[in-house]
């Protein structure tokens, strides 16, 4: 079996994907640049890396492929996640796909257009976290191991 990535910073569902990953014994790396209470699971590794953009991001990237799930929800690391051939969500279940991350990267450029252009800086800063989304998430994350875990199965590599 692979492994579960989780772009840690600013993440609300750390504590549910580990109890997801022991369950399923997979090995988890929750990666961030600080900050953050390892864990005494021995299936749980904190990964802290230097200070400085997207360095998280990377670290994922350049590890992540087919057989493993990430979650994020960072756009851009979705997109590079989902390029290398793994399982991608969102912190509320929301699956990134080949089918769907083009046009979630093109709403994600508009937004910071849009939001670039407004002098005033109105917005909402958007929606809270809630106990259906934590549910979606479980949900989500149940079925993008099992998918991980078939697509492994099918093409164990060396």
């Amino acid at each position: 079996m692979g492994a579960l990535y989780i772009d840690a910073d600013a993440c609300p569902v750390k504590a549910e994907a580990e109890r997801v990953a022991t369950r399923h014994r997979l090995r988890m790396f929750v990666v961030s640049n600080g900050g953050l209470r390892p864990s005494a699971n021995p299936l749980v590794e904190t990964v802290i890396v230097p200070d400085g953009p997207d360095v998280a991001d990377m670290w994922i990237a350049d590890r992540c492929g087919p057989g493993d799930v990430v979650v994020t929800g960072d756009i851009p690391l979705a997109a590079k996640c989902v390029a290398a051939g793994a399982q991608v969500l969102r912190h509320n279940g929301d699956m990134f796909t080949e089918a769907n991350i083009g046009q979630q990267l093109a709403m994600r450029d508009l937004m910071a257009d849009l939001r670039a252009a407004n002098p005033l800086g109105a917005g909402g800063s958007g929606k809270g976290f809630t106990k259906a989304d934590r549910a979606r998430f479980l949900d989500a994350l149940e079925r993008a191991i099992r998918a991980a875990a078939r697509h492994q199965q099918q093409d164990p590599g060396p």
